[in-house]
């Protein structure tokens, strides 16, 4: 589905989402970069690269991005963009990383934790690849809280967009996936304790756009194992 909406995917992005879906990018690289150099990023389910190319801009000279799907169209398309030499391209299923333990300073993935069979699976996966105390930056579509945003949203996310991604993508059921997909999605507070049971702490989130998408971030737990989602003892989450 992925390698056959690659040819579109990019103008459906940004015009669907009224090119917040930019801003959206941006804000996820500085979350994952702020605070601290990361010298070698991997960027998880990165499509055609615009994420993995929003944390090139903000590395440090030697910084390095990984950018890993399965979708291979996807990264072919995004090899052409400006930029995109500072990015390292590797074909890879997000539940089985070609990497070994702890390789990675920072890891991020957008919009893509919801498409992979088991979300738990891989997040564990995500962190066995972090180095300890590397952080992880998660952006993901989410539903508002406020009711007469959330039925607008419904609405739009439920009956316009599918006809125009149907439309322009000529795709009809990945237009149909999206909207279904996030809804099954968990919401921030249950996905913050999916994050804490697969080895994260300081997990906090905070939404974007009035809750249209929701950014989680989080750093590998330095010691210990991985405690069971929903722990009392985890770090408090935050808003």
């Amino acid at each position: 589905m992925f390698s056959d909406i690659a040819p579109r995917y990019d103008l459906l992005n940004h015009l669907l989402s009224l090119n917040i879906d930019r801003l959206w990018r941006r804000a996820a690289a500085r979350a994952l970069m702020d605070g601290a150099p990361r010298r070698l990023v991997l960027d998880a389910c990165a499509g055609t690269l615009d994420l993995s190319l929003a944390i090139a801009a903000r590395q440090n000279a030697g910084g390095r991005v990984v950018a890993a799907d399965f979708a291979v169209p996807m990264l072919e398309l995004g090899k052409g963009k400006i930029g995109a030499a500072a990015v390292r391209e590797v074909a890879a299923d997000g539940l089985r990383l070609p990497f070994p333990d702890a390789t990675f300073d920072g890891a991020s993935v957008a919009f893509g934790v919801r498409n992979l069979a088991d979300a738990d699976a891989g997040l564990r996966e995500l962190a066995r690849v972090l180095e300890p105390g590397g952080r992880l930056v998660v952006l993901e579509f989410s539903t508002p809280s406020f009711a007469p945003l959330a039925a607008l949203y419904r609405l739009y996310f439920h009956h316009v967009l599918p006809r125009v991604g149907a439309l322009l993508s000529r795709h009809r059921e990945a237009y149909t996936y999206l909207p279904e997909s996030v809804e099954d999605y968990p919401p921030p507070k249950a996905f913050a304790a999916m994050m804490r049971g697969a080895g994260f702490e300081r997990v906090r989130w905070r939404r974007l756009s009035g809750g249209i998408a929701t950014l989680h971030a989080a750093e590998k737990r330095t010691h210990g194992t991985a405690r069971p989602a929903g722990d009392s003892t985890s770090p408090e989450v935050q808003r």
